[in-house]
């Protein structure tokens, strides 16, 4: 009882740091960055930063710890894979429009694309993301697949999962740094220099503070052992899940 009172209290956080993210990202780049709009302009980028954050960060790290709820033990396991893999693929369309959202801004501007570090890490980042989805919905979801083959999978899909968070952690983390260094310049753009720490720079680092502390948060949640759904053979006769197809 006292592990399942101290996960909520450790989840909780985790919410309440996701809807800041979401919030702040929202608020930098409709006060701060003139809106949003889909037209090629500046206004078109800004729909980068708060799909990705909202995607790879907050949605995708909610994902990752479904299975980690207690309210999920004891119950059919299908409901909540089909839970997991949706908020996923939500997750997954969310990054495509962002990653759509910078590359139709850039080459509608003449701006050349992948040539940043952060943009090489974002990029892979995804396609990790890709190659992860469609390996888990094969491997877990399909009745097809040999119970064997799932058991075999699980740690390194599980493990992929927490390195893709921290990538996206870190891809999110260079490109609100990447953004004020080209939109803070001081005097060439009529700007505030982001050295004098205006109050967008100060949003914008909130944002990246609040994101690697939500990655924290969900990283101790699924570094803890004793918050992992109880399987068959753990602590007999305490717990006996239903449906259980050994995923």
């Amino acid at each position: 009882m006292r592990g399942i009172v101290a996960f909520y209290l450790t989840y909780l956080p985790c919410l309440i740091l996701g809807i800041i993210c979401v919030a702040l990202v929202v608020h930098w780049n409709y006060s701060y960055r003139g809106g949003f709009a889909w037209d090629g302009s500046a206004n078109h980028f800004n729909w980068h930063p708060v799909l990705m954050v909202t995607g790879m960060v907050v949605l995708y790290g909610n994902a990752v710890i479904v299975y980690r709820i207690p309210l999920t033990w004891g119950h059919n396991k299908l409901p909540w894979k089909l839970l997991h893999a949706g908020l996923l693929l939500l997750s997954f369309i969310l990054s495509v429009i962002g990653l759509c959202a910078v590359f139709d801004f850039h080459n509608a501007n003449n701006i050349p694309n992948l040539y940043s570090l952060h943009s090489w890490v974002g990029i892979c980042t995804t396609a990790l993301f890709t190659v992860q989805w469609v390996m888990g919905f094969t491997t877990f979801l399909l009745p097809c697949t040999p119970i064997s083959t799932r058991a075999f999978i699980k740690p390194t899909h599980v493990w992929m999962g927490g390195i893709i968070l921290v990538l996206s952690i870190v891809s999110c983390i260079s490109g609100i740094n990447e953004k004020l260094f080209f939109a803070l310049k001081g005097n060439t753009n009529g700007t505030l220099s982001y050295s004098t720490l205006p109050p967008e720079a100060i949003t914008a680092n909130s944002l990246g503070v609040m994101i690697i502390a939500f990655g924290l948060v969900v990283l101790k949640i699924l570094s803890n052992q004793i918050w992992q759904r109880p399987e068959p053979g753990y602590e007999e006769g305490v717990y006996q899940p239903l449906g259980y197809d050994g995923s």
